[in-house]
């Protein structure tokens, strides 16, 4: 495999772009445009709450039939809350870029990130539809990227070239999320692209699968939003036969969208809100899969934790209570716990440690949490990064 420019026009048969178009006051990209040469396979995954945006609901109904044409993301407004004017703008973005891009408007993908409860100013939606419509390029990827952006810091893409047989197959992929991350899905959006040549179902499968230990793995904050989504598109043309059975070249597909859809995963979480660190939390030797995943989500979540990391303090009596009381079987008794490769906890009790080594580790940008449980076989893993003032100071004025 091997890393490549371009994001979400990397594979062939993809155009892209972003403006702006008035929706965010200083002038910054807010619309963003990823179009199929021809109608692609996809697929997506949405968020698991129960409110969700106008634009999604609309979208996961567009997506039933396993095809699209375009996704347009807007940011600065979430287009949610705000009642049957809502869904009518939804379906009139749908509409208009059909026209223009000469297809149903049930291949239109549209969703919408930022403030909810406002309606969208649909003069400069307007405007800004046929803008990226009209600048849309094999080169567009970037602008794409940078358009739906809300909290962000930094631009989220990626892209890969791998063979697949005797051809080479592209996957690209751009996405945003800084706050209101947690599994299932969190406040984030991404938009996946790939050539190969594969049924929709069989993509489908790969992608839930790659989805579920990535952006179901991270978390910044434990909220989920209403407007989560991640989709795939896959134009077909890569030149490779068909796949259409799991066999190797299927793996091969599966482990590069693997490898893509976590790196923008950890993007997200390394673009935390106030974030300063990144922090990989292992749960191992669990009783259950289920037991392993409830013990990386109530660590990963909590603030105590996440607050312990940013200060640099190995206060691992955190970590514990937090597996304590996550609802997994959890005998801490047999636990024990390191920081980066330093045991700190052996059986549930405290060890001399080296406090001045725990903190060489705890200084550096990327920190592992290993518990070990020995209490079985299984294993889950979360990233999540730490809490920081800046972290406060983003979400206490985000509306103003």
């Amino acid at each position: 495999m091997e890393i490549i420019p371009g994001g979400v026009t990397a594979p062939k048969g993809f155009m892209a772009s972003g403006r702006a178009c008035g929706i965010k006051k200083d002038g910054s990209y807010d619309i963003a445009l990823v179009c199929a040469d021809d109608t692609a396979i996809a697929s997506g995954v949405f968020t698991t709450n129960a409110v969700k945006g106008h634009s999604l609901q609309m979208t996961m109904e567009h997506i039933k039939d396993g095809r699209a044409k375009a996704v347009i993301i807007n940011s600065g407004n979430a287009n949610a809350c705000v009642g049957e004017k809502g869904k009518a703008d939804a379906a009139e973005v749908a509409n208009q870029a059909a026209k223009l891009l000469n297809c149903r408007s049930e291949d239109i993908l549209f969703n919408s990130t930022g403030v909810i409860g406002v309606p969208l100013d649909m003069d400069a939606v307007r405007a800004g539809i046929k803008d990226v419509i009209a600048s849309k390029s094999y080169e567009g990827g970037h602008d794409a990227a940078r358009a739906i952006m809300t909290t962000d810091l930094s631009v989220k893409e990626f892209a890969l070239e791998f063979e697949v047989g005797s051809a080479k197959a592209r996957i690209g992929g751009m996405a945003k999320g800084s706050g209101m991350i947690h599994p299932n899905m969190a406040t984030m959006i991404g938009v996946i692209t790939t050539d190969v040549n594969i049924t929709q179902n069989l993509m489908e499968k790969a992608f839930k699968e790659a989805v579920n230990t990535s952006f179901n793995r991270i978390s910044v904050d434990g909220d989920t939003s209403v407007c989560d989504m991640v989709v795939i598109m896959s134009s077909q043309k890569a030149g490779n036969n068909v796949i259409n059975k799991e066999d190797s070249e299927y793996i091969a597909f599966k482990d590069a969208l693997g490898i893509v859809c976590g790196h923008l995963a950890k993007e997200i979480v390394k673009d935390g809100e106030g974030a300063t660190k990144l922090i990989e939390i292992t749960a191992e030797g669990a009783k259950t899969q289920e037991d392993a995943y409830k013990i990386v989500c109530a660590v990963a979540k909590s603030p105590l934790v996440k607050t312990a990391i940013f200060g640099e303090d190995a206060n691992w009596g955190r970590i514990i209570t937090a597996a304590g009381y996550s609802g997994a079987f959890f005998d801490y008794e047999s636990a024990d716990i390191f920081i980066g490769d330093l045991m700190v906890c052996n059986k549930g009790a405290a060890v001399a440690f080296d406090e001045c080594r725990a903190k060489e580790i705890l200084k550096k940008d990327e920190i592992k949490i290993l518990i070990r449980l020995n209490t079985g076989n299984c294993r889950d893993r979360m990233w999540t990064c730490d809490f920081s003032y800046d972290y406060i100071k983003i979400n206490g004025s985000y509306r103003s």
